[in-house]
């Protein structure tokens, strides 16, 4: 039995070690892309005609899509076909491996401020066969008396309690003052319709 080259060992190695790199595994989430400031990223109508007529598939796409992004999920009604998520921390400019909008003007906003986004999607049927997809993403400004961390007049002008002992009740239900409505992210829902067309 020869003994191996030992300089064509590292040339093998390194031909398995490409050979293995070639693919990417399945579950790797597509980067979003980024758009500059004041370039408009519309694609498609919303809501958008998926001609897929399987409904099962359609939905599960939907779910897929949302988890993708990191939503987690509010409500999910298979016979009403409405998704609504929980609310979720909008991604900044440094954070751009992270899905999210890919308008830069929204990242940046996000980078300044807390900004959540809370998504909804509504199926409904189309009478020529197929399905109508609505895409609906919210996004809110968190609403703070002052900055979290500021120190500036912290020891002269206190105005908080030491102690809080009010009962405050926790409902799901009930509208969370702590963030101001903003208006819809266009651009995150172009983004999620384009992921929802590649799955179909």
């Amino acid at each position: 039995m020869e003994d191996e080259d030992p300089e064509e060992a590292p040339d093998s190695l390194l031909a398995a070690l490409a050979v293995g790199c070639a693919t990417p595994p399945a579950n790797v989430v597509e980067m979003t892309p980024v758009v500059g400031v004041n370039v408009p990223y519309v694609n498609d109508g919303n809501p958008v005609y998926i001609p897929l007529s399987d409904y099962g598939r359609v939905f599960e796409n939907c779910l897929r899509v949302l988890g993708d992004y990191g939503f987690a999920f509010f409500e999910t009604n298979r016979y009403d076909g409405r998704i609504e998520t929980f609310p979720r921390t909008a991604p900044g400019i440094l954070l751009l491996l992270k899905p999210g909008s890919p308008s830069l003007y929204e990242r940046t906003l996000a980078t300044m401020q807390s900004y959540q986004h809370r998504v909804t999607l509504i199926i409904h049927p189309a009478d020529q066969g197929g399905f109508f997809i609505e895409v609906i993403a919210r996004k809110e400004l968190e609403d703070l008396a002052r900055p979290v961390r500021s120190l500036l007049g912290a020891a002269t002008f206190r105005t908080e309690n030491d102690v809080d002992r009010t009962a405050e009740v926790v409902d799901e239900n009930m509208f969370d003052t702590a963030w101001i409505y903003k208006g819809r992210d266009s651009c995150l829902e172009q983004e999620i319709i384009r992921r929802l067309k590649k799955l179909m």
